[in-house]
């Protein structure tokens, strides 16, 4: 009697965690609820189609298989996600979705977060640089999750936490210390965005793909004569403040023009490697240090205590080219990639 009745709360237990299914042309959503999963679904298909003529020009047809969508809604629930996809003889394919958080930073940080990496997976065909793709991902997020990213990004910068460009470029895996490579791509993102919008930073990221040759594709659609020019120029523009980028060419960044709005405490803010003429004028790679969160913004050492607690179960390949992207804004990011070299099969 006891064993079945074991069994029985099992067997709930199981079927509850199932939750309701929801189809759209493009996902199949799995939620708590119908009501959830039916929202979640409708605002993935609006999300994909908006996102997509927002970064792209155009709609984008519809997956041959639609992406599988498991969906953890709780209102105390760490955000974050994973996305994982296949490249193969030019095609993307073998769409999985997971995403985590309350309903609320589901529908407008999450799920348009994870769906950017979509659309830039269907546009590209192949790896972005880290710093590309998860920051422009994150600059679709909700104001507050920016905002925490831009308060982090100050805090990383000051206690030897920053990536050099040189290093930030080159990657295409996720280093260890994973918090200031996203703040820090999203300022970047940011910075390049407000120069000249989303299609020229979509050119510029082709250029540099094509041709492996990040500093004339920076100076061809930048007008920055190489990573050091845009790190220091980057680097100013967060001393300010990271005040709105007035569009133009980009020698109008470091001028006079851009009100100077130093941010209280933060006249120390610089890479803590310096470059100095023994350098050549050469970046020097800055060595991050092991995660400290106590050195980060308040939150952060909070929500790492329960990382382990929010982040879903990791993803595991099941096939050789398949990526996976992962990632919990309210830790540390944990991240799983098995991507491949690029003009084999990469992410």
């Amino acid at each position: 009697m006891e064993a079945r009745t074991l069994y029985a709360v099992g067997m709930m237990a199981v079927l509850s965690s199932l939750g309701a299914s929801y189809r759209t042309a493009n996902f199949v959503v799995d939620a708590p609820t119908p009501q959830l999963a039916k929202e979640i679904g409708d605002n993935a298909e609006i999300q994909r189609r908006e996102l997509a003529v927002q970064w792209l020009g155009a709609t984008m047809p519809n997956w041959a298989q639609p992406c599988m969508l498991t969906a953890q809604v709780a209102p105390n629930l760490g955000a974050g996600g994973a996305t994982s996809f296949v490249f193969e003889h030019g095609e993307v394919f073998g769409w999985r979705m997971t995403i985590q958080g309350s309903r609320e930073r589901i529908l407008d940080s999450v799920l348009p977060h994870e769906i950017t990496h979509t659309i830039f997976a269907c546009h590209f065909r192949e790896a972005l640089p880290r710093w590309a793709d998860e920051g422009a991902c994150t600059t679709v997020e909700h104001s507050s999750e920016r905002a925490k990213q831009e308060r982090m990004l100050i805090t990383f910068l000051q206690t030897g936490r920053g990536i050099s460009f040189s290093r930030m470029f080159a990657m295409k895996e996720y280093p260890s210390d994973i918090m200031p490579l996203y703040s820090q791509g999203y300022s970047l993102a940011r910075f390049l965005l407000g120069q000249g919008g989303k299609r020229r930073y979509l050119q510029f990221v082709r250029a540099g793909l094509d041709t492996d040759d990040w500093p004339a594709a920076l100076r061809s659609h930048y007008g920055y004569d190489n990573l050091l020019t845009l790190q220091n120029s980057w680097l100013d523009w967060v001393r300010k403040g990271s005040p709105e980028v007035p569009p133009g060419p980009a020698t109008q960044l470091v001028a006079a023009t851009v009100e100077d709005r130093h941010v209280p405490g933060n006249s120390d803010l610089t890479f803590r490697t310096p470059h100095t003429a023994a350098d050549g004028g050469r970046l020097v790679p800055v060595t991050t240090a092991s995660p400290s969160r106590s050195a980060a913004r308040d939150d952060v050492a909070t929500h790492s205590l329960s990382r382990q607690q929010q982040l879903s179960k990791p993803l595991q390949p099941e096939h050789p080219r398949q990526v996976i992207l992962q990632w919990n804004k309210s830790s540390s990011a944990s991240i799983q990639s098995s991507a491949v070299q690029r003009n084999s099969v990469s992410r």
